[in-house]
């Protein structure tokens, strides 16, 4: 008999007081043609889907194809971004044209960058624009270090979802520093979202088993060989390391004293 499945809206991903059934955000940039990105986001399962509003057309230029054709906001919640954005100032105006284009849009992602090799946060630039957007109304979701002081700091502003990074933007090096995370985890009280840095599916499943409330990515997915299949992969990973995250792991022991099947009652 099989047992009974549980439904996702049973453990919903929630965020400024919306709930989503699926714990994957993923991002709409470096794919083939607007066709791809909308084939691997429905695979992915993802209802949150990040928008560089400075890199792709919404509906600033009319002439060109628009990803709102590909992804209906009526089907998809967007979340316009700051990525290529290096101060506070060009942050919020960049989201302040998001909100125009997208009809008063709140839910937005901040990144702020201080450094364009590595696109690591400059998370001074990051806090005093998570304090403008916050004040004029906007649902922050940020992008930030691992830092789990600056992580307080940001969740004390009002954002809505800490996203610190597992490594470096498009590195696909996976969870570098697991235990910074986890101090990142234990005193945050809004979700915690890994962003930047998952490579695979395994990534993706660690991060929840550490109890992430939902992975970002897009590099990963749309730089696979296979775009389509490897969202299908990370919908299944981030399912799977949820899942395992609330079954609770085994404790893990130097050896197993015990035998892993029943003593009592051998025969002979």
């Amino acid at each position: 008999m099989n047992a009974p499945q549980r439904d996702a809206l049973d453990d919903p991903l929630v965020i400024a007081g919306r709930a989503y059934r699926s714990r994957l955000l993923v991002g709409t940039g470096k794919y083939r043609d607007f066709g791809q990105t909308r084939e691997a986001v429905v695979a992915s399962g993802a209802q949150i889907v990040t928008v560089a509003i400075r890199r792709t057309n919404i509906g600033q230029d009319a002439n060109a194809p628009s990803l709102i054709d590909a992804l209906p906001p009526s089907e998809f919640t967007y979340l316009p971004n700051t990525a290529g954005c290096y101060t506070a100032d060009d942050a919020v105006r960049t989201l302040k044209l998001a909100r125009e284009l997208l009809d008063g849009h709140k839910l937005v992602k901040l990144e702020v960058l201080g450094d364009a090799s590595t696109l690591f946060p400059d998370v001074r630039q990051t806090l005093v624009a998570a304090q403008a957007l916050v004040r004029d109304g906007f649902d922050v979701m940020v992008y930030t270090s691992d830092d789990p002081i600056v992580a307080r700091e940001l969740e004390a502003i009002g954002c809505v979802a800490i996203m610190p990074l597992a490594s470096l933007i498009g590195s696909g090096m996976g969870i570098l520093n697991p235990w910074n995370l986890r101090l990142v985890l234990e005193q945050a009280k809004v979700p915690v979202i890994v962003d930047a840095g998952v490579g695979t599916a395994s990534d993706a499943a660690v991060a929840m088993e550490l109890g992430c409330a939902g992975v970002l990515m897009n590099t990963a997915i749309a730089q696979a060989r296979e775009p389509v299949r490897m969202a299908r992969a990370m919908k299944l990973a981030v399912e799977a390391g949820r899942e395992a995250f609330l079954a609770g792991r085994m404790p893990r022991k130097l050896y197993a004293g015990s035998p892993s099947s029943p003593t009592s009652g051998l025969i002979g």
